[in-house]
């Protein structure tokens, strides 16, 4: 078996029973990078002496007796996480040659446990999309059809480990952008409870609904990460306090589970109307039948609200995108011209310049429902209708211990099948973002194919439950194999 196809748990097996080194393990992932990422466009930086430097400092700590789960597994981090030394350019020119001065929460946190970072993934800029194609270093390719799309905005980040690049990826989830790219891609992406994870060090979207997460090959390896990446960071008062976040080896307890029997999973009908294709609602059901296998009780339940989640999302996102960008002016980083002469006109050529227009889009969007007249009919509507979205959501865990929906009503699309229609492509989030508005957990775990493409399933946990769909996700890929499938044409 190649080295870079292990999973976390098989490469830190092996790594600790000294069947392989680190340095092994990181050259078999840098290896794969050169053989498929000119097809794949998943990496926009590549840190090859860097990783094999931190692998080799990873063989001596085990060496000295050092041991963890983590200690020499290389990955990747998606490119609007901040990494000292090393580009962070969110995907956008307006950030090109900027290279970040410290390390986010999360990336310090994995270096601690002696992760290997490998290098940063492709995204649409500044996270602002679902295909990978708003990237202007151009866009990313889906592994199991070239000619489509790896979903988004972590697009990068799922090709590179449904192709077997690294052993995990990290990626940011705001109303979407972790479990939409899973779903396409074929692997498990958790997006972790707001607050679960600290956002220091992310380039911020839509504060209040940025999170980050992994991107694995297994249930089991999602879980591992988040040991890693949960808890509280005093630079991040939105973190939850140090009694609420993930004991040590709480994950490992959790999927030990010996079973799911009597666990009441809801099935809000809102996600399974119109518009989801016949193949996604077969597969879907089919994934249903093996829960209940196991022992789940399905329930059916209404979330009468959800519908609004999409257009509340893209008041929200837009209006806090406008406020978050407002820092990138090509005066203190970032791409700037020269010879100006007014203070207008230099803010004209280096945000006209810089952003993408995807970026111009949503910071036109976000100044127009904040200005005057404008903010009490959207804003300040769109943020009382989240709070009924988010009400209803976690009332209904009274009932039930989890929901499930589709992730997408449909796979892959093609490349520039969609780029046209701003309102379709937002319509990509029509079954993620009422989750993230909720800052509720839910994770995306691959159930089957539809003409070779891959379909995902949903599972949404109650507020700081990572828990419990990791443990329904761990059984379920316990008795299939549709987690372990690769695409063909770059196996």
């Amino acid at each position: 078996m190649d080295l870079n196809k292990y999973t976390i748990k098989e490469a830190s097996g092996k790594l600790k029973a000294g069947e392989i080194s680190s340095v092994e393990l990181t050259k078999a992932c840098l290896g794969r990078i050169k053989e498929v990422d000119e097809k794949l466009k998943a990496c926009l930086t590549v840190c090859e002496v860097e990783a094999l430097d931190m692998a080799k400092r990873a063989d001596e700590r085990r060496k000295n007796g050092e041991n963890g789960d983590l200690l020499g597994i290389p990955f990747l981090a998606k490119d609007n996480i901040m990494t000292r030394g090393i580009k962070t350019t969110a995907a956008s020119r307006i950030l090109e040659n900027y290279i970040a001065p410290f390390d986010a929460t999360i990336i310090k946190k994995l270096k601690i446990r002696g992760a290997v970072l490998l290098g940063k993934t492709n995204l649409d800029e500044f996270a602002h999309g679902a295909s990978t194609e708003n990237s202007a270093f151009g866009p990313t390719h889906n592994p199991w059809d070239l000619k489509r799309v790896p979903g988004g905005s972590s697009g990068g980040s799922a090709v590179a480990v449904a192709s077997d690049m690294c052993i995990f990826a990290l990626g940011t989830d705001t109303g979407g952008s972790i479990r939409h790219p899973a779903a396409y891609c074929g692997v498990t992406g958790l997006k972790p409870s707001y607050g679960r994870s600290s956002r220091f060090g992310l380039i911020a979207m839509t504060s209040s609904t940025d999170v980050p997460g992994p991107l694995t090959k297994t249930v089991e390896d999602a879980g591992i990460v988040m040991e890693a990446i949960s808890g509280p960071d005093k630079k991040d008062a939105t973190t939850i306090k140090q009694d609420n976040s993930f004991s040590e080896n709480e994950y490992k307890q959790s999927l030990k589970k010996e079973n799911i029997k009597g666990t009441r999973i809801g099935l809000p009908m809102e996600y399974f109307e119109a518009g989801i294709s016949e193949d996604v609602r077969k597969t879907i059901n089919e994934a249903i039948q093996k829960l209940k296998e196991l022992g789940a009780e399905f329930i059916d339940i209404s979330l009468p609200h959800t519908k609004y989640a999409v257009s509340v999302y893209y008041i929200i996102t837009p209006a806090e995108v406008s406020s978050n960008l407002a820092r990138f002016d090509g005066i203190r980083y970032g791409f700037s011209v020269e010879q100006v002469e007014t203070l207008q006109e230099l803010y004209f050529k280096n945000r006209g310049g810089g952003f993408g227009a995807e970026a111009k889009r949503r910071i036109i969007l976000g100044t127009y429902i904040l200005s005057s007249g404008h903010f009490d009919a959207y804003y300040k509507q769109a943020q009382k209708v989240r709070i009924k979205i988010t009400e209803e959501m976690i009332d209904i865990f009274n009932s039930v211990d989890c929901l499930l929906t589709p992730t997408s009503p449909h796979t892959a699309f093609l490349l520039g099948g969609q780029d046209k229609d701003p309102l379709k492509m937002y319509l990509e989030d029509v079954f993620l973002a009422g989750v993230s508005l909720a800052g509720l957990p839910a994770i995306s775990i691959p159930v089957g194919f539809s003409n070779n493409l891959p379909i995902g399933v949903q599972l949404i946990g109650n507020k700081f439950n990572e828990n419990k769909i990791l443990n329904i996700g761990h059984h379920y890929q316990m008795v299939t194999d549709h987690h372990l499938k690769k695409p063909k044409p770059l196996v």
